[in-house]
């Protein structure tokens, strides 16, 4: 149900980029001049870094106005990030953490449920997901970490990978949410390093102000060579401390296989359940009309 435009992108290449910056960022700056039509869906080709690059080079105000007016849906994540921050920051617009055309549906063989949560958060605006284990974060931690019972709560839902939110810690391009949950995932990161972008983030004065902070997958983190004790599970129970905020872990959505689509920049209500987990219900945000696409064409080969 895809009509595939602009394919040029996947086989540009400028060192380690897909394409020089001018080029990189003009993709996105002829959609805010007019100069090619918004599209219903931007997909990311695939991660990486080198989107920070980009970042003063495109009127992202403008962008974000013409996306909101044509309904246009920015999907990807991991570097994806920055440029997600950025729309959202300076130009008040959502986007979906979502799996990215390399990544996954380049794959010889599509995770068929990363595919039908992609389909689902495209079609659905009224999404939930519902988080029972906190195993995809760290095995040390409860799903819900809190100093008191947990509480429903409702704002916007904003973040992305740790390296890159992290990375943009002072800059014009983080957005400012007041009331707003935090959501945070990231790969191949020692413990010392995911507590030192958090720190980043502490010190910057990011969390003031904020509800909740949500953890997704943080994968393939490996043991402290000083001492072993030291792990993700530690680091997240000292952010408890410094910030006092409610910690959710566990969502479904990172460097894993099994991805869990969502919106970004979109009103999220955290509710905790009977069960010790917690649901997140998403609200106002662009979708596409269901019939429009054929699920099982993104995991079925021709």
């Amino acid at each position: 149900g895809f009509k595939v435009e602009n394919p040029a992108i996947t086989n540009r290449q400028y060192l380690r980029f897909a394409g020089t910056d001018s080029q990189r960022a003009s993709d996105f700056q002829n959609l805010a001049t007019g100069a090619i039509a918004a599209p219903k869906l931007l997909l990311g080709v695939r991660g990486g870094y080198g989107a920070m690059r980009i970042l003063p080079m495109v009127d992202w105000s403008t962008l974000g106005r013409i996306m909101k007016e044509r309904g246009t849906i920015l999907a990807g994540f991991s570097d994806v990030t920055a440029i997600q921050c950025a729309l959202l920051a300076k130009g008040s617009m959502s986007s979906l953490a979502a799996p990215m055309l390399y990544s996954e549906f380049g794959k010889t063989a599509p995770d068929k449920v990363s595919c039908q949560q992609f389909v689902e958060v495209l079609t659905n605006p009224n999404l939930t997901i519902s988080i029972q284990d906190a195993s995809l974060t760290s095995q040390q931690l409860p799903v819900i970490l809190t100093k008191g019972e947990p509480k429903p709560l409702t704002g916007t839902i904003w973040g992305g990978n740790l390296s890159v939110v992290s990375a943009l810690a002072g800059s014009e391009y983080l957005p400012r949410i007041d009331g707003g949950i935090v959501f945070l995932e990231d790969v191949g990161e020692q413990a010392y390093r995911i507590e030192r972008m958090l720190y980043d983030l502490y010190l910057a004065g990011v969390f003031k102000g904020q509800q909740a902070i949500v953890f997704g997958a943080l994968s393939g983190t490996g043991e402290d060579s000083y001492d072993k004790r030291y792990d993700v599970a530690i680091v997240i129970r000292q952010l408890h401390e410094l910030t006092g905020l409610p910690i959710y872990s566990g969502m479904p959505f990172g460097h894993i296989g099994k991805k869990y689509s969502f919106p970004l920049g979109a009103t999220c209500q955290l509710i905790p359940n009977t069960n010790g987990g917690y649901q997140l219900a998403f609200i106002d945000y662009p979708i596409i009309e269901a019939d429009a696409i054929q699920v099982e064409g993104l995991w079925q080969t021709a």
